[in-house]
């Protein structure tokens, strides 16, 4: 029966739809996390009769043909890059964008990698990293006798030096824009690789038109709305136990036509 067929696809998909929402609520309080949503679409239609086509020579048109849905698939995970709210850490090398705009580092291949999660910290030989050990582009040493580090709006980033009055300029940071964001491709570890979808990084300076702004000692959250999530889950779960009793109904209509037929 093509119940069963159908009925199996809607539960591969709720199962899905369940993952990406387990997904999410694991992730709430990953810095600058951006949730995922599940998107399905309806699968080939099985034409019993067609529509617009006379039965017979010289008579009308038949107005509805008869077309079976086949079921359902997924054609995307898409990753939402809303804002998350800014919580405030006062560490002074924790930096959240507010607004549109990617922090560039160097990746373990050299290749240019994406985040908006600003939780650096400097290596051994003072370069400010992420939390993973990647340098944050362009490069920028901080001086060991530092005892200040300032980064304005702009993402110039200044050291205090022990014993000057003055501020060092160590760097400007270079903000990253897509045409599309949702075509980046994730990597785990607050990381996000260009792709052809995502189309080329156009680079900018933090608080330009289209860039969003650098705020020293605030971190991004994740944008995950646990009470959303929980009610999502609960929809995803009641799709899944229809699927099944749909299955478990065409199993018993077989059951029924197979004893009539002993």
């Amino acid at each position: 029966m093509r119940a069963l067929a159908i009925a199996a696809t809607g539960m591969n998909a709720q199962q899905l739809n369940v993952e990406v929402i387990a997904n999410n609520i694991a992730n709430i309080n990953t810095t600058a996390f951006k949730r995922a949503r599940a998107e399905f679409t309806d699968l080939l239609y099985q034409t019993e009769r067609l529509h617009g086509v006379p039965t017979r020579a010289g008579e009308a048109a038949v107005p509805e043909g008869a077309n079976l849905g086949l079921g359902v698939r997924t054609t995307a995970i898409r990753n939402l890059h809303s804002q998350g709210a800014l919580t405030q850490t006062t560490n002074k090398l924790d930096l959240a964008l507010d607004g549109r705009g990617w922090f560039q580092v160097q990746g373990p291949e050299n290749e240019t990698l994406y985040t908006r999660a600003g939780a650096f910290n400097t290596n051994a030989e003072g370069q400010i990293v992420t939390a993973e050990g990647y340098v944050v582009q362009p490069v920028m040493t901080v001086p060991q006798n530092t005892v200040e580090i300032v980064v304005n709006q702009s993402g110039q980033v200044y050291a205090r030096i022990d014993g000057q009055a003055q501020l060092r300029e160590l760097g400007q940071l270079q903000i990253s824009n897509f045409a599309n964001e949702a075509g980046l491709t994730p990597l785990g570890g607050n990381l996000y690789r260009e792709s052809t979808a995502s189309g080329a990084a156009v680079t900018g300076v933090a608080g330009e038109p289209g860039f969003g702004k650098v705020h020293q000692g605030y971190l991004e959250s994740a944008n995950v709305d646990p009470v959303k999530e929980i009610t999502q889950l609960i929809s995803a779960q009641r799709a899944y136990e229809m699927n099944s009793k749909i299955i478990q109904a065409a199993d018993e209509m077989a059951a029924t036509v197979s004893k009539g037929m002993r």
